[in-house]
């Protein structure tokens, strides 16, 4: 028979800490002088993404295998996950001895599934989704009596994931406000007790996918709901229904809950990256991109950003840079028509280097975009410093009797 478990106290997160040691890496929280002058706040970074697997979840993945019996250890232990929470629970199971299953989705990319391997953890895959290799995996831990370690849903896991809380308390003085990602609650949940049974004057604030906010249905609703899955790039915090055990902290701790856009976290993705020298997830810079976003209503509060996660894939990532480098007015493609003869190429190109644009990639086509016979097609793409720099360059086409039209 399982125990009954524990509810989440600001005691249960120190023991915890206790438990941890020096298990889990201290990440750093320095103040980000670029973010606080661009925000208008003073924002202090949270950089989980640099724990051994890559992000916050293994605190609580520890934390739960610590708890476990000799008996429960010896059994082994089992999870449903796509990516971090897999590379937690495969980590420590493996340091410790125990023997760990994982179940992920067919589809789930290579590098996590061989990741995840090398950490030593058993991997199945199964299903199409999250919720198929989450029954798959209570279906093997009930047929081999394992215990099952959830990735969120669990006061233990909870607690584990709060130990980020307390180290906030000693790491920014004076601290105001905390903004977190929202998936199924367990990171928000326990940061925000530890933070709100010490200083209840902190604001915590949480940000979800506007795609998939099952938390803020959850708590207009009062209880849990199941919404429609959703294509995110914050994969992390993909969750469509919020927990049980992380329902009820959030409706008492967490003061707001605000959403973002995959554009929007998109551009936090390379705000980080550019200006901070940090890589993160989708789901890792969905705090940062609340802010960006004004969403937030904090004024001058000293805050602390979550960055919970750096593993990205890295084809993601080079979609990211590249429309961020778009949207940012940094890149610009151009359909340029001319006349197929001597000498317009080089019209074209004397034209941008006079507007110090740096051509990147060119396509000719004579048989496409109905061109004429007499007529040439190309497709330029061009390095610009900004919106001003686009303008320029299309004003001086235009003087020039150069057709063309701007790619989206």
């Amino acid at each position: 028979m399982e125990p009954v478990m524990e509810p989440v106290t600001l005691a249960s997160i120190q023991i915890a800490r206790h438990r941890l040691g020096d298990a889990i890496h201290l990440s750093p929280c320095q103040l980000s002088h670029h973010l606080s002058e661009h925000i208008g706040l003073p924002i202090y970074l949270k950089l989980e993404n640099l724990q051994r697997t890559g992000s916050f979840k293994e605190r609580g993945a520890l934390n739960k295998l610590l708890t476990l019996t000799k008996e429960q250890r010896q059994r082994g232990v089992i999870a449903a996950s796509a990516g971090n929470h897999a590379q937690g629970v495969a980590f420590h199971a493996t340091q410790l001895g125990v023997r760990s299953q994982i179940v992920m989705p067919q589809a789930t990319p290579l590098v996590k599934v061989v990741s995840t391997r090398n950490f030593g953890a058993d991997v199945i895959l199964h299903g199409a989704n999250y919720d198929e290799a989450c029954e798959e995996a209570l279906r093997l831990c009930a047929e081999q009596d394992l215990t099952f370690i959830h990735p969120f849903d669990d006061p233990d896991v909870i607690a584990g994931q709060g130990t980020i809380g307390l180290e906030l308390l000693e790491q920014v003085p004076n601290l105001e406000a905390v903004v977190v990602p929202i998936g199924g609650g367990g990171l928000i949940s326990g940061i925000a007790c530890a933070l709100k049974e010490s200083n209840p004057a902190i604001r915590v604030i949480g940000v979800e996918p506007e795609k998939l906010p099952s938390m803020l249905r959850a708590r207009e609703a009062g209880a849990p709901i199941t919404i429609p899955a959703q294509a995110t790039i914050a994969d992390g915090i993909a969750v469509r229904r919020a927990g049980d055990f992380t329902l009820p902290l959030v409706t008492r701790y967490v003061d707001e809950i605000v959403t973002v856009d995959d554009e929007e976290i998109a551009s936090s993705i390379l705000m980080l990256l550019e200006q901070e020298k940090t890589l993160a997830e989708g789901a890792g810079a969905a705090a940062l991109a609340a802010l960006l976003q004004q969403k937030t209503g904090l004024s001058s509060q000293r805050t602390a950003v979550l960055v919970c996660g750096g593993n990205i894939d890295v084809t993601l990532l080079a979609k990211i840079i590249e429309r961020g480098l778009v949207k940012d007015g940094r890149q610009l493609r151009l359909r340029v028509y001319l006349l197929d003869r001597p000498g317009a190429l080089f019209q074209l190109t004397r034209i941008l280097a006079e507007q110090r644009a740096n051509i990147v990639e060119t396509l000719h086509n004579r048989a496409y975009y109905g061109v004429s016979l007499a007529e040439t097609v190309i497709d330029i793409t061009l390095e610009t410093r900004g919106t001003a720099h686009i303008t320029a360059i299309c004003q001086a086409l235009t003087l020039a009797d150069f057709r063309f039209e701007r790619i989206l």
